[in-house]
């Protein structure tokens, strides 16, 4: 499961995607410029705009939720990293949270001091000349995710797939389409999959060597891997 985590101005964890709150909650102001009581009082809403029962959860109520059950990636990491370190230590969820930034410096150095034991991925454009170095430094660096736009893009190269293979190193693909002029992983996507094109879009992801599918359709691409007799892994 991946979410994102947004701070409040009083320092508390929600589950949100900072920047989102007039598309989902119809508030112009940002979670990081609230109180925590003034976040409690939104609700989101629906496609017509018009406000559901539902609240934006506590990091700690989903951590409380989710807790031995599913695999979670928290990413906006770098928004408030000392903070979300500490959440998941106080849950004992080390070994079931996988935390990504992006491909920075700044990051790693902060990974490396606040959180080295915590499963790490930094987010890798097209090209990746970060792995190398990520092994010899003191994080648990388990892979990447890799944005690639084309075919010929290194980090959707065979020789590439195959080098963080040898290093026991994990690759994220992500096949949700937010932009359907800027596609990720090549256009294999979600889209294409849903409407019976799954050999080309998450068949082809798999086929090609990722590990994990990012997707917005989860039960149907179960299913089709099921299908097609391949393994899924089970917490």
């Amino acid at each position: 499961m991946e979410i994102d985590v947004a701070i409040s101005a009083d320092r508390n964890l929600f589950v949100f995607h900072p920047g989102m709150e007039f598309a989902h909650l119809r508030s112009s102001k940002s979670i990081k410029d609230m109180t925590s009581s003034e976040v409690s009082e939104l609700r989101f809403v629906n496609q017509d705009g018009v406000p559901t029962e539902h609240k934006v959860s506590l990091l700690d109520e989903v951590f409380d939720l989710f807790k031995g059950r599913c695999i979670i990636n928290v990413d906006k990491f770098w928004t408030a990293m000392p903070e979300i370190t500490a959440c998941i230590r106080r849950h004992g969820m080390e070994d079931q949270v996988i935390v990504k930034t992006s491909a920075d410096e700044k990051w790693f150095s902060m990974v490396e001091e606040i959180a080295p034991e915590l499963p790490y991925m930094p987010i890798i454009g097209k090209k990746d000349t970060f792995s190398e170095g990520l092994l010899k430094r003191k994080i648990n660096f388990i892979g990447a995710e890799v944005l690639f736009y084309t075919e010929s893009d290194e980090t959707c190269s065979e020789s590439y797939v195959s080098w963080m293979h040898d290093h026991d190193l994990l690759l994220w693909a992500n096949a949700i389409v937010y932009n359907s002029r800027v596609q990720l992983a090549a256009g294999h996507s979600d889209d294409i999959s849903i409407v019976g094109r799954q050999d080309e879009g998450w068949g082809w992801l798999v086929e090609k060597g990722y590990d994990i599918i990012q997707t917005d359709w989860m039960l149907p691409c179960r299913e089709y891997f099921k299908l097609r007799g391949m393994k899924v892994r089970e917490m």
